[in-house]
């Protein structure tokens, strides 16, 4: 007879608890937070009751009954988004659904249909999303078209991977892009404050500036892809109101740190001129759900109350300066860069960056590449709860991994001439 319990036996291969994961006995920490969805970690015991109660009392609601809730949570983000941000759309229970709603408002908000984004950028997997993303190896069989929507190179100097902070001079002409490769026809401009799956790029602060002049300018939204900075990620609640706050958004995208442990969530923030959609013009069957509304109630409260935005700001630093520390011991690491717990560096080639993470695992460490693997960049992004004691643990690791593979001569690296 068949192994009812086959499913129970294969999860059970995984236990995880704060920044650790167990498999089969043995413990990793995660520097990823999983798919940088687990700002507190693997566990937690505050969302964990709460949860446990909910799903005793039901898992799922219509989203009839659920608008007075996310007024609720509405109220409590507020405290947190720029100024002007206070309406929300919360319908949806990923990043690339969020995404797709923010696209929406802009183009029922503006009557145009165009977008402007970024090489490089990563908002979601759905089609619409993959399109407007700057990877085009992901949409190559696939066919989808926002009419008027154009992709954009970032800064030249960010993407040569020579500086972590360009010079202010050598920002793309967004004039020049909207007057000559558009139709007039732009109705938002979406932008990650730093780009996560293109390689943990930041911009400088000046680039932020300069995109919403243009912006106000041509009446062209900005919608700020926050499904990775957010909920702490960089520092601040949102990377809007701290290191990005110069882009002063129109239209906030969230996700991922949202559901705290993993609880799939997302939702849109936005001015009240742009609350523009009736209900039947962007939902899914489980936006709002009750988990996902108990979960994004009490990540709020845990950020407050202990007090994890202040432990990010106060650690980062040490995060950076041991990453600094290990690049100038290994000439293999380049281009250290971040904010808050959200870091990456360059490694020689995509082949190279994968070895690295294969070695790291095999020091019960877990890293995260960047662009499907097609990218030579590592990201290091521990759970938002880490102390520096964790810092520490990972770092250590790095150091071995680095080692290791420093140690082996260069022609016996299975890496890309």
């Amino acid at each position: 007879m068949e192994n009812k319990n086959h499913l129970d036996d294969m999860l059970s291969h995984f236990v995880g608890y704060g920044p650790y994961l167990e498999i089969d006995g043995e413990r990793y920490i995660d520097a990823a937070s999983g798919t940088f969805n687990l700002p507190l970690g693997y566990t937690n015991q505050r969302i964990a009751e709460k949860l446990k109660q909910q799903i005793d009392r039901c898992t799922h609601l219509s989203s009839a009954y659920t608008h007075e809730m996310s007024q609720y949570i509405l109220s409590k983000l507020v405290k947190h988004t720029p100024a002007g941000i206070n309406r929300i759309w919360l319908r949806d229970v990923s990043g690339s659904g969020a995404v797709e709603c923010a696209i929406r408002i802009a183009q029922k908000a503006t009557g145009r249909s165009g977008i402007i984004s970024f090489f490089l950028a990563h908002h979601g997997q759905s089609l619409a999303t993959a399109q407007i993303s700057g990877n085009a190896f992901r949409i190559k069989d696939f066919h989808i078209n926002i009419d008027g929507s154009i992709k954009i190179p970032a800064p030249a100097s960010v993407l040569s991977g020579e500086q972590t902070q360009p010079e202010t001079g050598q920002f793309v002409d967004l004039e020049q892009f909207i007057q000559l490769g558009s139709n007039d026809n732009i109705a938002c401009l979406i932008i990650e404050p730093i780009q996560g799956n293109g390689g943990n790029i930041v911009f400088p602060v000046e680039f932020y500036r300069k995109i919403r002049e243009i912006c106000h300018q041509h009446g062209i939204i900005i919608i700020a892809d926050e499904v990775q900075t957010g909920f702490g990620r960089t520092g601040t609640f949102f990377a809007s109101t701290g290191y990005a706050k110069e882009l002063e958004p129109d239209i906030i995208v969230f996700a991922k740190g949202a559901g705290g442990i993993g609880i799939p969530t997302g939702g849109v923030l936005m001015r009240d001129s742009l609350d523009v959609l009736e209900s039947f013009e962007h939902s899914s069957t489980s936006g709002a759900n009750p988990l996902s509304l108990v979960a994004l109630n009490e990540i709020i409260d845990i950020i407050e109350d202990d007090h994890i935005l202040a432990n990010v700001q106060q650690n980062e630093a040490y995060l950076r300066d041991g990453l600094l520390e290990l690049q100038y011991k290994y000439p293999d690491i380049t281009g250290v860069r971040g904010v808050g717990y959200m870091y990456g560096f360059d490694t020689p080639t995509p082949d190279f960056a994968a070895q690295v993470i294969a070695t790291a695992n095999r020091h019960r460490l877990i890293l995260r590449g960047s662009r499907y693997g097609k990218g030579r960049s590592l990201k290091v992004r521990p759970p938002l709860m880490c102390t520096r004691e964790h810092l520490n643990e990972i770092l250590h690791k790095l150091d071995l991994t680095f080692a290791e593979l420093t140690a082996i001569k260069p022609e016996h690296r299975e890496v890309a001439a």
